[in-house]
């Protein structure tokens, strides 16, 4: 079982979240406890109307909301409304909440079991219950507990954390119909926008494509860009966008461009930690020896780090970003450092088609301090693979061992210009002597 614990501001977004869900037949309500009636006896004025009341008892408090999902193994498709109900009575217990009013959904819009759970932390008599760290300090040993209680398929097992990878959407099953778009890509950013660091709308779309959708302002004359608008596309295979765009403020936690904009400064804190772990990445798969652009792509990919080249219309690269999904974390190349960007990293890799012994028979021209190019450095230039512009450093054509033991450069000698002449002292007479 996964737990994921969501606070927040709008009782009105996560209520209406679950119930649009419900009137589009994809979830049921089946449970509404320490409410006055039961949950299929109230309409949904009731239901909204009672959380509100109790939310109106602190109104100074910015986060009062409490939306919670637990997602079960496809393979515990058998747990029925009144498990899942008990499952959830138990976590909301051990968590701190079984006096606070909760609605129990359960979804069928996804490929596991799952169901969300729509609460407040503050209580009836207007203290609150404190969320700080909530997943750590109880809902990770209620999750263990109920595990081992239910017999439920551990969470942190290696196959476990396969069976909850997220898949791309299917663009041919959802192009034609808004409610399936709206739904699909909804399933998508509720895994992106509050898990991944990003910075700016294309590192985000870094991640998003990956999944076939993408976040989109618009052509720089669009009235969607000139009003600071944002909205969600499916992409096809080759993608490009299909189907209806859906609007950022229509998705029920509001994923506008100036909420995006809000995280990107404590994105940039929190993501400053886990540079290393790319660029260590990134060196270790080129030290050994000389690969090329793709070749390190699939490397990378092995170590969870996905690289998206930007290229423009003539198919040139002009940049590169850096996704980390073991860390969530997405970097642009020049973010790493100058050595990580696309230009760089093209320099470093063979072109495609080249190999090892090309270069070693075409070693760089000498450019060293105060040296001349040699006479036939033009011609040697000319034998390199179109694109490939080599280094002016030894490392790169060459082995690397080689370039440290026999350095080309000598930077001890100095001109006879800027050497100091050492000026003779002038013995100074005594002039107790000449007395």
């Amino acid at each position: 079982m996964v737990a994921v614990i969501k606070p927040g501001q709008s009782m009105h977004r996560i209520f209406n979240y679950n119930e649009n869900k419900v009137k589009e037949g994809v979830a049921e309500c089946i449970g509404a406890e320490n409410f006055p009636l039961n949950a299929e006896d109230m309409t949904l004025k009731i239901k909204l109307g009672y959380l509100l009341q109790r939310l109106a008892l602190r109104r100074d408090v910015a986060y009062k909301t409490v939306h919670i999902s637990l997602n079960f193994d496809p393979s515990e498709i058998r747990l029925g409304k009144e498990k899942l109900v008990e499952i959830a009575n138990i976590y909301m217990q051990k968590l701190g909440f079984c006096e606070q009013p909760y609605l129990i959904y359960q979804h069928h819009d996804a490929g596991h079991p799952h169901i969300h759970i729509v609460s407040t932390n503050i209580q009836s008599n207007g203290d609150l219950i404190n969320l700080h760290h909530l997943g750590i300090r109880k809902s990770e040993p209620a999750r263990k507990e109920i595990e081992q209680m239910f017999g439920l398929v551990v969470a942190d097992a290696h196959a476990r954390r396969e069976v909850f990878r997220l898949k791309p959407v299917d663009a041919s099953k959802v192009q034609y119909g808004r409610t399936e778009t709206k739904r699909a890509i909804t399933n998508v950013l509720d895994t992106v926008l509050d898990k991944y660091k990003y910075t700016s709308l294309p590192e985000l779309n870094a991640v998003l494509k990956q999944y076939n959708v993408m976040a989109d302002r618009g052509s720089e004359r669009s009235r969607i860009f000139q009003g600071g608008g944002l909205v969600y596309r499916i992409l096809d295979e080759d993608g490009k966008p299909v189907g209806v765009p859906v609007k950022a403020s229509d998705f029920y936690n509001k994923p506008t461009l100036k909420l995006l904009e809000t995280k990107y400064a404590v994105n940039n804190t929190n993501r400053q930690p886990f540079k290393a772990r790319v660029k260590n990445e990134i060196d270790r798969a080129l030290l050994s020896k000389k690969i090329s652009l793709d070749e390190l792509v699939k490397q990378l990919e092995r170590k969870g780090i996905h690289v998206a080249f930007r290229q423009n219309d003539a198919g040139l690269i002009y940049g590169v970003t850096y996704v980390d999904h073991q860390t969530k974390c997405i970097f642009n190349g020049s973010d790493l450092g100058k050595q990580y960007s696309a230009k760089a990293m093209q320099e470093r890799c063979l072109q495609k088609g080249s190999t090892v012994q090309d270069q070693l028979s075409h070693p760089a021209p000498k450019q060293d301090i105060g040296l001349q190019p040699q006479a036939g450095a033009a011609a040697e230039t000319k034998a390199y693979p179109d694109g490939f512009q080599p280094d002016d450093t030894s490392r790169d054509t060459g082995n690397i061992i080689d370039a440290l033991m026999h350095p080309e450069q000598v930077f001890d000698y100095i001109p006879g210009q800027l050497k100091r002449k050492n000026k003779k002292k002038k013995k100074r007479k005594n002039i107790s002597d000449n007395k």
